[in-house]
């Protein structure tokens, strides 16, 4: 069996009203599906990092003349292929989006070759993942009382814990914030956010898991005071509090704080990861496989937390095949924590697929058994939102 075509098709979903984090206002979300099909009949589907709409030609015009009339099950030695090759130009940002997008939907199609979905090519440690619900973005109008109201939903559902967003403030002791774009817009103080957590912690219980999404905005210092401040709320973790590269900045909020710090989704690749583990940089370790050399790349980084001791808590805010494919990737390791499952208006995660990922009353989602992924793409849907 040979690669005989790879393509990439971008799909976009508009946000009505918009919606935010510390990191700027959602407008619209973007998907960038990944086809690899073969000359046996088989096509593999994956999904790749958008990487503001380059990736695609980086996926077409770079991997696929190198891929192109190769064995589509020698994964690691493809990937291997792709990453050395494109060392020069490469190693992060959107060439790894594009290298995982394809390295997802080849272990696609190793699982529909194998006739056994992927977590069970992969080794298989469960056949179950807890999910926990990501949500509670700022948004116009939206008060404290609202934002509980979508706590309890979440709650009513069967989930045992939700991920909200915090750190929109006016001084983070940071000019990161502020260059988010639309930066003022649902603006809050400190005080403000840590009013909205108690809200949340107030809808869910004392029993729930409740994390809260700074999306890099403080500034060490601010984020050990924050952190503090937050201690009554009893957090699971606080994600991605500083900058993504102040990886010595993490570690001092890692030490200061008993509670957990998680990430960071933002890096990239396996030698980004090392630094952020070997240095104590994180609690929980939170690689997107879209982002960060799919399903290879993520299982060596699972790999190198589970010899630190640390629990891997996949970020997966994307489409539903990348969905699909971090529920794979959390059933195949053992040191898998929990899933991210988005709320947020998203026909790109509800539509795409014939038959839609759905948690149980327990909060858990359970592995198809299909080959692959296990997933069917709906045409119509795909043509809807294709850009």
């Amino acid at each position: 069996m040979k690669i005989s075509d790879i393509r990439a098709i971008p799909l976009s979903y508009r946000c009505e009203p918009p919606y935010g984090s510390a990191g700027g206002m959602q407008a619209s979300r973007g998907a960038l599906l990944v086809e690899v099909e073969t000359d046996g009949g088989i096509t593999g589907i994956g999904e790749a990092g958008v990487g503001g709409g380059s990736t695609k030609h980086v996926i077409e015009q770079q991997l696929r003349p190198m891929l192109v009339g190769e064995d589509p099950l020698l994964i690691e030695g493809l990937w291997q292929k792709m990453f050395a090759r494109t060392r020069q130009f490469g190693r992060r940002g959107i060439v790894m989006n594009a290298i995982s997008g394809v390295d997802i939907a080849l272990w696609d199609s190793a699982g529909k070759a194998a006739k056994l979905p992927v977590y069970r090519l992969l080794g298989a440690c469960r056949d179950r993942v807890e999910a926990y619900a990501s949500g509670g973005f700022y948004q116009e109008g939206k008060s404290a009382d609202d934002l509980a109201g979508e706590a309890e939903g979440y709650r009513a559902r069967g989930f045992r814990g939700m991920k909200m967003k915090i750190g929109r403030n006016p001084s983070t002791q940071t000019h990161l914030r502020h260059l988010a774009a639309n930066a003022r817009m649902c603006e809050v103080e400190p005080e403000a956010d840590i009013e909205r957590v108690a809200a949340v912690r107030g809808a869910l219980g004392p029993q729930a898991k409740l994390m809260v999404d700074v999306n890099c905005a403080w500034s060490p210092s601010f984020a050990i005071e924050m952190g503090r401040a937050l201690e009554p709320y009893k957090l699971y973790w606080i994600e991605e509090p500083v900058a993504t590269d102040d990886i010595d900045g993490s570690a001092r909020v890692a030490d200061a704080l008993a509670t957990p710090i998680a990430g960071y989704e933002t890096e990239i690749g396996l030698y980004g990861f090392r630094e952020l583990i070997t240095r104590g940089a994180v609690d929980i370790v939170q690689p997107d496989i879209a982002w960060t050399g799919g399903f290879s790349e993520g299982r060596r980084i699972a790999a190198l937390a589970q010899a630190h001791h640390l629990m891997v808590a996949p970020h997966a805010f994307g489409g539903a095949v990348l969905l699909a494919a971090s529920l794979h990737f959390a059933a195949a390791i053992p040191n898998a924590l929990m899933l991210e499952f988005d709320q947020n208006p998203n026909g790109l995660r509800d539509e795409l697929l014939k038959e839609p990922i759905r948690a149980d009353a327990d909060g858990m989602i359970r592995l198809p058994e299909r080959p692959g992924l296990g997933v069917e793409l709906d045409p119509s849907a795909v043509g809807r939102y294709r850009v």
